[in-house]
């Protein structure tokens, strides 16, 4: 087993793990740590891969400069109340879930109406 495959076996399950957390994460400070977790462990995904200019621009942009402002505006912005789990707007949920059926319907019908994917030459 070479050096990059242990290394990608190290970091791989802590990148799933940390996306993973990240998504099902009640706080939200705790899910941008979270994130910023991934961020470095896709950082070294591009070093493995021998993308340093890539390796480099993650950490210093995403992990560095982007993702330090997200905690900051959490927590200038006191995101620690408790949200009403009601819903204000009467029939949001079957008005999305109406439009989003639709859209997927309307996807479904241009791909299998060749969209993009024409089989003939055009005359």
């Amino acid at each position: 087993m070479s050096a990059d495959q242990i290394v990608f076996w190290v970091f791989a399950p802590i990148s799933i793990g940390s996306a993973i957390a990240m998504l099902f994460q009640r706080n939200a400070v705790h899910a941008a740590l979270f994130l910023i977790v991934n961020f470095f462990t896709i950082s070294v995904f591009y070093l493995v891969l021998g993308a340093s200019f890539l390796f480099a621009v993650q950490i210093i942009v995403y992990a560095g400069a982007i993702m330090v402002l997200f905690p900051f505006v959490i927590m200038l912005l006191g995101v620690d109340r408790a949200e009403p789990l009601v819903e204000r707007l009467r029939g949001q949920r079957p008005l999305a879930i109406a439009l989003g059926t639709g859209i997927a319907l309307e996807l479904i019908v241009a791909i299998r109406a060749g969209v993009g994917f024409a089989t003939r030459v055009p005359a």
